[in-house]
């Protein structure tokens, strides 16, 4: 357990957490059971008092929690939300000796100059975003892909690994984000295309099972298809066995998407592949599914999607 836990009589650090939505909720309770004194902000009533109720402390705005703060994270929707909160609410209200940590997923030259700007302002920041879902959030198992110079990560570290199983140093400012939007734009492509092969496979009259059976030890075998099957009763128990409720919702796969189209097109990558993916899930997102689990796209592409009432 890291060095800032082992506490006994002593100062417990003081975390300050905003953005406590379907992932920053579990982080922040995370934090608070590892020992942390969490003041929390969000701009739900609902996500405050159910952050109270699992020990953290409410703050009254965004600027409040970061005061005498050791850390503040932040988890929150967009980049144009982080350099509001950062600009107006944690530069110069903060104290010059925290730890500025953001878990958002936001495009990398956003998190690049808000880093500039921290380190401009005397502040250590690092880019921390996150895999792993709403149910690793809850159990404390994410994997933190991090940005930032050595002594950020090494400062992050031992605050990340309260919420998480994995907490690997990408490279320098922006790398964290630059690993989560390449890594997830290979897992929209994956997920298309084990959606189609399994259409595809029913339609040629092989029984799914058989062809999960025999593609999950072949050469055809990804993440996609053997830990995150898109079809029921198939596999291990996935969002497909919940009428794809829960999990990584489809909006949130577009939105990475978006960013990694962005990201490609500001270093004039080709990517047609993740070209192709963006399509699929701005069309089944525009169909009514954006709540759905990503990976019920494959109910759009057997034409049997109905949208929900």
């Amino acid at each position: 357990m890291p060095d800032q836990v082992q506490h006994h009589g002593g100062t417990m650090p003081r975390v300050a957490f905003i953005g406590l939505g379907n992932m920053g909720g579990g982080m922040a309770a995370n934090l608070a059971k590892a020992g942390n004194e969490v003041r929390a902000f969000d701009l739900s009533e609902t996500a405050l008092t159910k952050a109270e109720e699992r020990g953290c402390s409410r703050a009254e705005d965004a600027a409040a929690a970061v005061q005498d703060a050791d850390a503040v994270i932040a988890m929150l929707p967009a980049g144009k939300h982080v350099a509001e909160v950062f600009r107006s609410s944690v530069f110069g209200k903060a104290p010059a000796s925290a730890i500025l940590i953001d878990c958002s997923t936001i495009d990398v030259d956003t998190a690049r100059k808000i880093e500039a700007e921290a380190q401009q302002q005397g502040y250590t920041m690092v880019d921390a975003p996150v895999s792993g879902g709403i149910a690793a959030a809850e159990a404390g198992t994410l994997t933190f892909m991090v940005g930032g110079n050595t002594d950020g990560f090494e400062r992050a570290r031992s605050y990340l690994e309260q919420m998480g199983k994995a907490v690997i140093h990408a490279g320098d400012s922006g790398a964290g984000q630059a690993a989560k939007i390449v890594n997830n734009m290979l897992l929209g492509v994956t997920m298309a295309g084990t959606c189609e092969a399994f259409v595809l496979a029913q339609k040629l009259g092989l029984d799914p099972q058989v062809f999960f059976d025999i593609s999950s030890k072949a050469s055809g075998q990804s993440w996609s298809m053997t830990s995150y099957c898109p079809l029921p009763g198939v596999g291990p128990e996935t969002p497909a066995d919940r009428n794809y409720d829960g999990g990584f919702a489809a909006a949130l796969m577009l939105k990475d998407l978006k960013l990694a189209m962005e990201a490609a097109q500001s270093v004039g990558a080709y990517t047609p592949m993740g070209g192709e993916a963006e399509e699929l899930y701005q069309r089944f997102v525009e169909r009514g599914g954006a709540a759905k689990d990503f990976s019920a796209l494959i109910k759009m592409i057997d034409d049997s999607w109905t949208p929900p009432a």
